[in-house]
């Protein structure tokens, strides 16, 4: 009797530590995953670097470029935020009222980030000896302090340095164009399909800016849509 009992325990033990090992080589799954068919099934994009750019301008003698701001140059949601808590919380009418740029031009860019991205295009870009032009759709106000924002920010030498061009945003037109022309622009860079769009009328080079997933400007643009260069890792 004793003999059985040991030999039942020994089947019991036996057979908890099969399922255990059984259970342990087939985990539950956690998300469904992805293989080289997938991986090969996603858009094309012409991603670039910083380096890579500046290895292509090599043999070019110092140009005009152009910036987008908000979400290109600086993470400017914390001000954008606050202006639609302020005057529209429930729509984006905020971005119609001169009040709400009153503001944000004249010193709520002090809570913008700047991006990592940016600091090193425009690093490269002074090295260069290019001309920076910053080029943005917000509306112009009688007085404002992005321009000095963005040359502490970013330590643009005035030699480079000219102040923000405010092209305003109005429906069914793209301001942007005109001004990329007079400044003779050769590269711009952008967030938005706008920029882009706005680049190849104008006849310049357009490099897109990843936009941050938490931006308040959303929907999130669909990045490489119209063949141009993205850079890498942009998004901050």
């Amino acid at each position: 009797m004793q003999k059985f009992r040991h030999a039942l325990g020994a089947l019991c033990l036996w057979a908890a530590f099969s399922s255990a090992v059984v259970y342990a080589s087939v985990p539950t799954p956690v998300s469904t995953g992805t293989n080289v068919a997938k991986l090969s099934e996603q858009a094309a994009v012409h991603w670039v670097s910083v380096a890579q750019i500046e290895s292509s301008l090599v043999e070019r003698p110092p140009m005009a470029v152009g910036f987008d701001i908000d979400d290109t140059v600086l993470f400017s949601s914390p001000g954008f935020w606050r202006g639609k808590k302020t005057w529209s919380p429930d729509s984006d009418a905020y971005l119609h009222n001169p009040e709400f740029w009153e503001k944000m031009n004249n010193g709520w860019d002090e809570f913008s980030i700047p991006k990592e991205v940016a600091r090193q295009l425009i690093a490269m870009h002074v090295k260069r000896g290019d001309t920076i032009f910053f080029i943005t759709g917000r509306s112009q106000t009688k007085t404002e302090t992005v321009s000095k924002t963005l040359q502490d920010d970013f330590h643009i030498p005035a030699a480079n340095m000219n102040p923000v061009i405010f092209a305003g945003d109005q429906p069914g037109q793209n301001n942007k164009v005109q001004w990329l022309k007079d400044k003779k622009i050769r590269i711009y860079y952008g967030d938005s399909d706008g920029d882009i769009t706005a680049a190849r009328e104008s006849e310049a080079r357009p490099i897109r800016v990843l936009r941050a997933a938490n931006s308040t400007y959303q929907p999130l643009p669909q990045a490489g849509a119209f063949g141009e260069e993205v850079i890498v890792d942009s998004d901050y």
